[in-house]
């Protein structure tokens, strides 16, 4: 796996330089540099690496900008200007890809460099004790949180089949190693694995949420369960950071100001873990949030018909805000309006306890519990919007309610493709409002072989062992 290997013998030293410029790093390949597991000798070493793992997660084409933007563009809550534009994610809004689109092969290359450091973190000879054991636990967690990204863009879901291929494993440094898919199955079971021993590895002490916790574990869990289906599973994950994570959500009057804040949170108000951005560690312009404010890029826009799904109560609207563009009235997305504040720049939000809530009221409502999928949801949504009276619905159509709240909740976060992708229905764009022009596709079927990405050229030609995706 050339991609991979490169990577793998970077000293230490330059893995905690990394910050936002991720792609200038994998060019650096200084074959007389020791591999890094070697160089965590101690606790003191071991934090130093986990501190460059988390600022890995900060490239461009891994959470820095495209995975979240990839998960709202593919489907229907985005879209880009087609009037004034930096050209940038076209390919993905006109389904295009190819196997040497620069976007996928960096965040195969990107997800695999921090996977490798997560990797001589858990593989590091440090001996257990209450801090080596909370940091291998904390690399454990990425690991999961990596994998679990890359099989959902280059392999088949899980409930459509899962001996089908989905990416290689590399658990250990190997640097002549050219592995092979393991299938979607494999993969999913490591990444159980990883999340099991990390949460019995890992404390609950109090660290702000740009740090993985034992509730961070959890929580991916019940994502996880709930891609596989396992809804017993699912429940009793979800439950376990209801009921004991001790997170809550902020009121209908502090929700923009809760979106505002460009600082990890202390005090478990709505975010379990995001990936922080600060006036020194950034992208520059190429973080999400410049692609979002108009102070920045701006180029990805609210279609009207999300916009058109809230009520004027709910306080999820005020974070669409009316603007103009090429001359045109859109509608802005204002989750992340920090792109010219000195002090500190947009976090990416990766798990947040409105999702946990939501997933939790999905597994009651597929073990036959509506009653308790009804309270759960309720919460949500009434929190929200004080104004709406709540939902009554039961069977499949709680079920379709659930997710036109986890549609309206987590908007611009990145979850809108993949909620659609696990249903197995086809994305079906609205082409009534003028938001998409002639050339882009409003329908993308479940059975097309765009909805997942090719295996990038270039670990294809390093790899003879790697096998392509079908139609590419």
């Amino acid at each position: 796996m050339k991609i991979t290997i490169k990577i793998i013998s970077v000293s230490l030293f330059a893995a905690s330089l990394l910050a936002g410029c991720s792609k200038k790093f994998l060019d650096l390949q200084p074959p007389s540099q020791i591999p890094t597991n070697e160089a965590i000798l101690d606790e003191n070493s071991m934090q130093t690496a986990v501190n460059g793992m988390y600022q890995s997660l900060r490239a461009v084409d891994l959470f820095g900008r495209t995975i979240p933007i990839d998960g709202d563009l593919l489907a229907d809550n985005i879209y880009i200007d087609a009037l004034q534009n930096s050209n940038r994610y076209l390919t993905e809004l006109t389904y295009t890809y190819t196997a040497t689109y620069s976007n996928i092969q960096n965040m195969w290359a990107e997800a695999y460099n921090s996977i490798l450091r997560a990797n001589n973190i858990i593989n590091s000879t440090v001996p257990s004790s209450p801090v080596a054991d909370q940091l291998r636990g904390e690399a454990l967690t990425i690991r999961a949180l990596c994998y679990f990204e890359l099989v959902k863009f280059f392999g088949l879901p899980y409930q459509v089949d899962s001996t089908s291929l989905g990416v290689p494993l590399v658990l250990t440094y190997d640097a002549f190693a050219k592995p092979a898919r393991n299938t979607v199955a494999e993969v999913y079971k490591q990444i159980e694995t990883d999340l099991l021993q990390a949460y019995g590895l890992m404390t609950d002490e109090s660290k702000n949420s740009s740090y993985v916790t034992k509730y961070v574990a959890s929580a991916l869990l019940a994502r996880l369960y709930q891609y596989r289906g396992d809804w017993n599973n699912t429940l009793t994950w979800s439950s376990d950071v209801v009921n004991n994570g001790g997170y809550f959500l902020t009121d209908h009057n502090s929700l923009v100001s809760y979106w505002s804040s460009p600082y990890p949170v202390s005090n478990r108000m709505e975010t379990i873990f995001e990936v922080e951005f600060d006036e020194i560690g950034n992208n520059g312009p190429d973080d999400l949030d410049a692609f979002y404010d108009q102070a920045g890029y701006g180029d990805a826009l609210c279609t009207d018909n999300l916009y058109g799904i809230y009520s004027a109560s709910d306080a999820r609207q005020a974070l669409i805000i009316a603007g103009v563009r090429a001359g045109q009235n859109v509608w802005v997305v204002n989750k992340y309006p920090n792109t010219t504040n000195p002090n500190g720049k947009d976090n990416v939000k990766l798990v947040r306890y409105a999702e946990v809530l939501l997933i939790q009221a999905e597994a009651y409502n597929r073990t036959g519990q509506d009653a308790l999928a009804l309270q759960t949801l309720n919460v949500l949504a009434q929190t929200r919007d004080p104004q709406f009276a709540g939902y009554s619905s039961s069977g499949a159509a709680l079920l379709n309610d659930i997710y036109s709240e986890r549609r309206k909740e987590l908007a611009f976060e990145g979850h809108r493709y993949w909620d659609i992708v696990r249903l197995g229905q086809d994305v079906v764009r609205d082409g009534s409002t003028g938001n998409y022009p002639s050339y882009v596709p409003l329908t993308l079927p479940a059975s097309s072989t765009k909805r997942i990405f090719p295996i990038p050229r270039a670990e294809m030609d390093a790899n003879k062992n790697m096998v392509q995706n079908p139609g590419y």
